[in-house]
């Protein structure tokens, strides 16, 4: 526990391989064709290379630098697994000696027959989706698995002393949720006391495996927004690192605090904690004021940004290194969080622009510039004189480059006034809206994407390879936006969609036809589980040359009698699910991406598409961690979407979508956004958020997710339908939509039929129910 912290290091790296790997592998295992041994070599071998990449970049090999971040699925689901935290509904799957193995820890993360997952949900402020463990009184805390020691003493056969990555106790139980077991009242950090023993456990076995160092991640203290108050999570973290500094046997400890600044209680907290380092975020926290317990401990400055792909100002960050060294016994420099919310490298993406590529920084760019950061404290700062120099002309230059700024674009958005961000009343385009489209009570519909099949990804292959031509490519797309409308009416839905089949992901097509974007082919970043999304790169003002979706949508509709929906992207989820400019307001850029949408829904409503969604799942992400941030971002993030959206025509049924989120928090902001119809996801947590929704007095149409498509298995009919029960008994009949959670993209097709063949025969039995003539 004496050895000293490193000058540099990294929270975390990308898990799932720069090609990949992990995501083929894993999804082989599942399908059965690869087994569990060559699961574990294979994924051994990526970790191999990780360990050896990060040396190459220069962190050490042997000072705990490197950190051991690996994770089969979900950083929290680890976590819960090794102490033994999973739902009383797999304790058939243990090991004959309590352990958890693999074929648990998947099925309590993508569930199995009736089975339910853990329900999933978006990591603070992040497009990152972590599993919610459930907690309660019955949940025995025990050791349950050694993959973490056994990652530790595979590193060190191969030559390296790693710093294993947890997330630590108070984190963990705060994102927890009352299991259905639990009183009305529990809180799961009920448990913390119980649970620490585990922990205790758990850092004797790391420290047997040969960890020096082990980081626990412990986010839960910088946030303002979670169920439990920050003076609680305060009290919480002294008496768990009260305990597990006075453990005997433990590597030393680093309390990591990433994706904003702690809160003051947390700061004097872990400060005074017996604890010998702490990593602060300091790109999205300001260097705090000093506090008692610091003079022995090493602090981290979070200088490098974890969480986008510029090339960053690193003068500022140096300075920000020597505000911190002020406080404490010794400073490293590290980055602010882990680094697995960017790509792996720059340089597997040969096809951007080069003046582009010297301004930005992946995972491997910002390893680099740690170290030189780090070498720059160990050796003083004439030593990286030239590698400063080099990152600031590449900013300035950025900030100058022709294209950042657009006078036409800027020009559009200063001459706007309060109508621009008003529809009329609702009432008034809910009549127009009944009268044009005359559907039924509980309209059925999915939330927008099919199925994405392997002749579709290589259609689009040989297409973007030369080997189809455009004509032939779109003639292909032209036949499957066919099946797909043929599919919908053959089951009976009420309300259809063309399917997406043209998009590669539900922001990078909009980006690649809007301009001031850039998008990657190998720029991978972990979403959840096995899938990866290519956030695009938002460099420069906003503006849509052309028409974008108009031409598939009207081909769609020409198809069916019924209505299809044209289906659009919104500006904060574009915002969201991309790396965006850094160098002005984000509600700035989002009114410029609004305004593109505007200009797009006015050319679908006159190619006659009378419904359009205009998706925000990432509305809820955004919000900022601390309270006193939220207000502004609120106000800006709504103004975009009803800029976006308040020219449309009273007739013109507008839809959003939002999915993976604590609605209640946002709930008036919902109401806000004026949507005529509103889809949420519903179905992990069962329904929870039903109630919230008929609490707050939300007047306007309303579809609660009644399956979750983020899983293989197909729901009942009767699980459907008592779900979609609970929704009419809670809000009025002619509010309620039926729809998955999600869009169908990443399910198969026969799943995705049986499943929604059982969600229209559910719909029929509750329309049934209610006295609605089918």
């Amino acid at each position: 526990m004496t050895t000293s912290f490193p000058t540099g290091t990294i929270l975390g790296y990308p898990r799932i391989g720069r090609a990949r790997e992990l995501k083929r592998a894993v999804e082989a295992h599942w399908a059965g064709a690869l087994g569990q041994a060559d699961l574990e070599a294979t994924t051994a071998g990526l970790r191999s290379a990780t360990r050896e990449r990060l040396a190459g970049l220069g962190l050490g090999r042997d000072d705990s630098s490197i950190p051991e971040s690996f994770s089969y699925y979900d950083q929290v689901l680890d976590a819960a697994v090794a102490v033994g935290a999973l739902p009383e509904r797999f304790a058939h799957l243990r090991d004959a000696d309590g352990s958890i193995g693999l074929a648990a820890y998947f099925t309590a993360a993508r569930g199995a027959g009736e089975l339910a997952p853990l329900e999933l949900t978006k990591w603070f402020d992040t497009n990152y989706h972590y599993l919610v463990p459930e907690i309660g009184p019955e949940t025995v805390f025990a050791l349950s698995t050694d993959r973490f020691a056994r990652q530790v003493a595979e590193a060190r056969a191969d030559g390296y002393v790693t710093r294993p990555v947890v997330v630590g106790p108070v984190t963990l139980l705060a994102l927890s949720k009352a299991s259905d077991a639990a009183p009305a009242g529990f809180s799961p950090l009920d448990r913390l006391d119980d649970l620490l023993p585990a922990y205790v456990e758990l850092l004797a076995s790391l420290r047997t495996a040969g960890a020096e160092w082990v980081q626990l991640d412990e986010p839960a203290l910088v946030s303002e927004s979670l169920p439990v108050d920050a003076a609680e999570l305060a009290a919480a973290a002294t008496r768990a690192y009260g305990v597990l500094g006075a453990a005997a046997d433990r590597p030393a400890i680093l309390v990591a605090a990433p994706y904003a600044q702690l809160t003051p209680a947390a700061w004097r907290a872990l400060a005074a904690a017996p604890v010998e380092a702490l990593s602060l975020d300091l790109t999205r926290g300001a260097v705090p004021a000093a506090a008692p317990g610091l003079a022995g401990k090493t602090l981290v400055g979070g200088v490098v940004d974890g969480r986008n792909i510029w090339r960053g100002d690193l003068e500022a960050a140096w300075a920000k290194l020597g505000e911190l060294a002020a406080l404490a016994g010794g400073v490293s420099v590290g980055t602010s969080t882990s680094l697995q919310h960017v790509p792996h490298d720059v340089a597997l993406d040969p096809e951007l622009d080069t003046r582009l590529v010297s301004w930005l920084a992946f995972a491997d760019q910002k390893v680099a510039q740690v170290a030189t950061l780090a070498r720059g404290l160990a050796e003083g700062r004439a030593a990286i004189d030239a590698d400063m120099a080099a990152a600031s002309l590449a900013l300035a230059d950025r900030l100058g480059a022709p294209g950042v700024r657009d006078g036409a674009v800027r020009g559009r958005a200063a001459q706007l006034g309060a109508a621009d961000f008003t529809r009329d009343d609702h009432e008034i385009r809910l009549a127009a809206q009944e009268a044009a489209l005359d559907l039924p009570v509980l309209p059925t519909t999915t939330i927008g994407s099919f199925p994405q099949t392997g002749d579709i990804r290589r259609f689009r292959a040989q297409h973007d390879r030369g080997e189809l031509s455009t004509a032939e490519y779109e003639e292909l797309l032209r036949l499957e936006i066919a099946a797909v409308v043929g599919l919908q009416e053959e089951l009976g839905l009420d309300v259809l969609v063309h399917g997406e089949p043209e998009r590669n992901d539900m922001v990078q097509y909009f980006a690649e036809n809007l301009g001031g974007f850039a998008v990657t082919r190998n720029g991978w970043v972990q979403s959840y589980g096995s899938r990866a999304t290519r956030p695009s790169i938002l460099w420069g003002d906003v503006s849509r040359p052309a028409p974008i979706t108009v031409t598939w949508s009207q081909f769609a509709q020409s198809l069916s009698d019924r209505p299809v929906k044209g289906m659009l992207t919104g500006p904060v989820t574009i915002l969201a699910w991309s790396f965006v400019r850094d160098d002005q307001p984000l509600g700035e850029t989002a009114n410029q991406v609004a305004l593109a949408l505007r200009d797009e829904i006015a050319d679908l409503e006159a190619a006659g598409i009378g419904i359009v969604q205009v998706d925000e799942p990432a509305l809820r992400e955004l919000l900022p961690l601390k309270q006193g941030d939220q207000p502004a971002y609120l106000e800006w993030s709504v103004d975009s979407f009803r800029l976006a959206t308040a020219g449309a025509q009273p007739e013109t049924q507008v839809h959003t979508h939002l999915c993976y989120s604590e609605f209640a928090v946002v709930i008036d902001a919902i109401a806000a956004l004026d949507a005529d119809v509103t889809s949420i996801e519903a179905a992990r947590s069962r329904g929870e958020v039903i109630s919230d929704i008929a609490t707050s007095g939300f007047t306007h149409g309303i579809g609660p997710g009644v399956y979750d498509i983020h899983s293989p298995r197909v729901p009942s009919v009767a699980e459907i339908a008592d779900l979609l029960r609970r929704a009419v008994d809670e809000l009025p009949l002619r509010q309620v939509w039926v729809n998955p959670d999600c869009g169908l993209k990443t399910r198969a097709y026969p799943e995705t039929v049986a499943s929604l063949q059982n969600l229209v025969e559910a719909t029929r039995l509750v329309r049934q129910g209610v006295g609605v003539a089918v």
